[in-house]
């Protein structure tokens, strides 16, 4: 079994049994590899029925990127059951080591095939944006990540949370669109769009340029989550977090109590 294989099995045993498992970082050797086992997982979950909606992004902070020693973001694939209504209860453990952003997110209208992309382009090629609730999660102990460990665990992704109110591109300033997470009533992240690679559609862009470079291009009605806008919120059982963003409204995501 190769390495690859067996970072890949790690991470799949982690995700059966609900228990954290120990870095892959000894068995991955930079971001290639890390991809490698992301694709790896992508095409066993495709092949057991789930469904491809879109692409995440994430290290769109620099602050993160400090942290972690890159210089770009990464990406990871979204699945039609990771998607959760607007203010449905998540249920508990459904995510493991659960944290929440708050984000801008992009449904396309239109593929975005090109190697380069524009700004132009991605409006051009946008239906509408929405409010959107990321539930990070990681299969790894004790959010011990690196790059390599986050890119392969699919950009430590969890579930995903959309408004319900499409707001075409046209009537927004996204640069300049505040941010605020509340946890029942009190202030636990902001943020503003620009902390997003400097403006969302940048990411947008960014995403759309790696993917089509890769042989898998951003297609119509894909959902694209741009990055965080604040700082990430913990997440503990019985929360509800309420994020909203500048003209694009708000969203939800509870969490159900711990069964006793």
């Amino acid at each position: 079994m190769t390495n690859v294989q067996q970072a890949a099995e790690r991470l799949l045993e982690a995700h059966a049994s609900g228990r954290p498992c120990a870095p892959v970082r000894d068995l991955v050797i930079g971001v290639e590899e890390a991809y490698a086992v992301q694709d790896r997982l992508t095409d066993r979950w495709l092949g057991e029925g789930r469904r491809l909606t879109g692409r995440k992004i994430g290290l769109t902070s620099a602050a993160v990127q400090q942290q972690l020693g890159v210089d770009q973001p990464d990406f990871g694939v979204l699945f039609a059951d990771m998607a959760v209504p607007d203010g449905a209860e998540i249920p508990a453990g459904t995510v493991l080591q659960p944290r929440a952003e708050a984000e801008v997110a992009l449904v396309l209208e239109h593929d975005l095939p090109h190697e380069r992309h524009t700004v132009a382009d991605v409006i051009r090629a946008t239906a509408f944006a929405l409010p959107a609730i990321e539930v990070v999660g990681s299969r790894i102990r004790d959010w011990d990540i690196t790059l390599a460990d986050t890119v392969a665990d699919n950009a430590s992704s969890g579930l995903y949370v959309l408004g319900n109110r499409p707001v075409p591109l046209k009537d927004l300033d996204l640069r300049l669109a505040g941010m605020v997470i509340e946890r029942r009533g009190e202030q636990v992240s902001t943020g503003i769009g620009a902390a997003c690679l400097g403006h969302p559609l940048h990411a947008a862009v960014w995403l759309a340029d790696t993917l089509a470079r890769l042989g898998r291009p951003l297609q119509a009605g894909d959902t694209v989550l741009t990055g965080a806008l604040g700082p990430v919120v913990p997440v503990v059982p019985g929360d509800v977090l309420e994020a909203r963003i500048d003209g694009l409204g708000d969203v939800r995501a509870a969490f159900a109590k711990e069964n006793t």
